[in-house]
């Protein structure tokens, strides 16, 4: 099939007072291994976080930056760009998000890590019920669809 899993898997972790969440190995592991890289660049999306190896995030910047200069552009830049940081990895695997980026996906205890393939999610608990349940609605609606992919 040639399809390889890249980031994949569902983790609950916690995250501590310092803003500190722990990253799962096989992640760690893949960002070393296919991407080079230790570190994440982190950013929002929807009411949650997402993580992406800085070589993939460099490529997201450049195309976005290749957009004609509009409102769509600049709403990219100001949401999704401009908030970004990257965030090296501490002995114990763990990153540090920063102050702003909690408060945007309300992390403050339980926290949801999740495989998305070439990115990785990260919610609060009670976030991640809520998307979980708003795609299976969604999923719920397209049976054809998962039938044809072999759902």
């Amino acid at each position: 099939m040639g399809v390889n899993m890249r980031f994949s898997g569902e983790y609950n972790v916690s995250i501590d007072l310092k803003g500190r969440i722990s990253i799962p190995a096989s992640f760690r592991d893949e960002l070393r291994d296919v991407y080079s890289a230790e570190s994440l660049v982190v950013t929002r999306f929807k009411g949650g976080l997402v993580a992406y190896p800085p070589k993939r995030w460099n490529e997201i910047c450049a195309k976005v930056l290749d957009m004609t200069p509009g409102p769509n552009r600049e709403a990219y830049l100001r949401n999704r760009i401009a908030p970004a940081k990257e965030c090296g990895f501490n002995a114990q695997g763990r990153i540090q998000i920063p102050q702003s980026l909690r408060n945007h996906a309300g992390l403050d205890k339980d926290v949801v890590v999740i495989g998305m393939f070439e990115k990785i999610e990260i919610w609060s608990q009670q976030a991640h019920v809520q998307i979980t349940g708003d795609s299976e609605r969604l999923l719920d609606n397209d049976a054809q669809g998962q039938a044809d992919l072999g759902f």
